[in-house]
C-alpha cells in the first residue's frame, strides 16, 4: 500500500469564506500514482472546516446565513471562549460543518456522486492556515 500526503496552504483575505479545493485534491490525487484507495482532506485548523456538497453560490450564501444565526459571530461577549480571542464563533462554525472529508479513489479518480464537490471553510481567516490532503491505496 502507498501514502501520498501534501498540505495546501491559504491565506484568505475575509473572516469567512468558502473555496473550492476539489481540484487540488484532484491534483494530489494525479500526483500521488494511487488508482484504488482513500483520499482523506482535512482542515488542519480548529476554526476550519472542509466539506461535500453542490458548488452553487446561493447554496454558500444559505450556509453563511445560517451559521450566521446558530453561533453569530457578535456579540464577543457571548462566548466565554472570547478572552485574548474573538473567535468562538468560528471553533462553534467548525464543529457545525465538520473537520474533514473522506472520498473513494476509483480507476485514479475522486469517485464523487452528482454534482459533489470539496470545499473549505473558512471561519476565522485573514491569516495563513492549512489543509493536509492525505491519500492511501494502490
Amino acid at each position: 500500500m502507498k501514502s501520498y500526503r501534501k498540505v495546501l496552504e491559504l491565506d484568505l483575505p475575509k473572516r469567512r469564506q468558502f473555496v473550492n479545493i476539489t481540484s487540488s485534491v484532484a491534483e494530489a490525487l494525479e500526483n500521488s500514482g494511487i488508482k484504488e484507495g482513500l483520499a482523506l482532506v482535512n482542515a488542519m485548523h480548529i476554526t476550519a472546516s472542509v466539506f461535500i456538497n453542490d458548488n452553487e453560490s446561493g447554496l454558500h450564501s444559505d450556509f453563511e446565513k445560517w451559521l450566521e444565526k446558530l453561533a453569530p459571530e457578535k456579540p464577543y461577549s457571548q462566548y466565554a471562549h472570547n478572552g485574548f480571542e474573538d473567535n468562538g464563533d468560528a471553533h462553534l462554525k467548525r464543529t457545525i460543518m465538520g473537520r474533514e472529508v473522506v472520498v473513494a479513489v476509483t480507476n485514479g479518480r475522486l469517485d464523487f456522486g452528482p454534482w459533489e464537490q470539496i470545499f473549505y471553510g473558512e471561519f476565522d481567516g485573514m491569516r495563513t492556515k492549512r489543509i493536509m490532503i492525505k491519500i492511501i491505496g494502490e
